[in-house]
């Protein structure tokens, strides 16, 4: 009996040690979990801290440049929406600044845009008109590099006069809105959509609902107001340059080429931005005048991107887009 006590004794020890060595294993790696996050911590510390600092000294070139003749630039780059670069906010308040600058002789916004929303559209086109009308001095020259459509040509057509390059894409004057139907797939899943709504149509784009004809028609009809809108202000902006009459196709929504938009009267000319500052204006001193993001802002632009907007638009119940 003793010996099989004995036997236990060591066994219970060896068992002990085991424990303890585990219990070591994992309070160690607990302990280099720790240091890691906090080392992760203080290195995210480290570059905000430095990123705000830096973030001021972004406006200091324009500043020094802007006490001479100069010709103001303004990007209008990527989509035109609320949230994003191109937004009426931030195009807007370059503008203001642009032409509240003694020193600016024109302006030239260099536009690469698909398009984006009507109302930011408009709302920028709309401004550059009034400033024009306050600085008759001062012209506005829309650049188009590589493309120029839909709401990006509605914000060029503003303009004293519009350039591009005879490979650019410019035109695009039309208004979609899309989505998808899964009507026959949730049929086939076996998957019961219920909705509950106060108001007949509140549901119109659902896009798990059958299309109603009547709801079609009216969506229809919102859209070519929305169009008829977008050929107004072109109309407005362009005058008696634009060939519609011998090219209706103008406003059907497709896209020319530079070469070809030259020929059409949808631009004036051939030339990118520093062509159009040095023979156009004749100053080719170019000022930045474009509102920039902060690193900072960039980054939590990154972390707050919102997966809700994203899937209700992937789910078809976006608002119209000039593209």
């Amino acid at each position: 009996m003793s010996e099989w006590k004995e036997l236990a004794d060591e066994q219970k020890k060896a068992w002990q040690l085991l424990e303890k060595a585990a219990l070591a294993g994992v309070q160690e790696q607990r302990r280099a979990r720790r240091w890691g996050i906090f080392f992760k911590l203080l290195t995210f510390t480290y570059l905000f801290v430095a990123l705000a600092l830096f973030s001021p000294l972004l406006q200091l070139d324009r500043a020094a440049s802007a006490g001479k003749s100069h010709t103001a630039l303004i990007e209008v780059r990527g989509m035109i929406a609320a949230d994003e670069l191109a937004s009426a906010d931030n195009v807007i308040s370059s503008l203001r600044a642009a032409f509240k600058d003694e020193q600016t002789k024109a302006v030239i916004l260099r536009i690469n845009s698909p398009g984006g929303s009507p109302v930011q559209s408009g709302y920028i086109y709309d401004e550059i008109r009034r400033l024009r009308a306050e600085h008759e001095q001062i012209k506005v020259y829309a650049v188009i590099t590589d493309l120029g459509a839909s709401g990006a040509y509605y914000i060029a057509s503003a303009a004293d006069q519009i350039y591009a390059d005879k490979a650019s894409l410019v035109g695009s004057i039309g208004v979609t809105a899309a989505g998808f139907g899964f009507v026959e797939a949730m049929q086939r899943l076996g998957v019961e959509r219920r909705v509950y709504t106060a108001g007949e149509h509140k549901a119109f784009l659902d896009p798990f609902q059958p299309q109603k004809e009547d709801e079609r028609r009216f969506w229809g009809e919102v859209l070519a107001t929305t169009h008829q809108q977008f050929i107004d202000s072109v109309k407005q902006g362009r005058g008696e340059r634009l060939k519609s009459a011998e090219h209706p196709e103008l406003f059907s929504g497709l896209v020319w080429s530079g070469e070809q938009a030259l020929r059409l009267g949808l631009v004036d000319g051939l030339g990118s931005s520093s062509y159009v500052a040095r023979e156009v204006v004749g100053e080719k001193r170019i000022v930045d005048f474009t509102t920039k993001q902060s690193p900072l802002d960039r980054f939590a632009k990154r972390l707050g991107t919102s997966v809700a907007e994203h899937l209700a638009l992937w789910m078809g119940m976006g608002v119209p887009q000039l593209r």
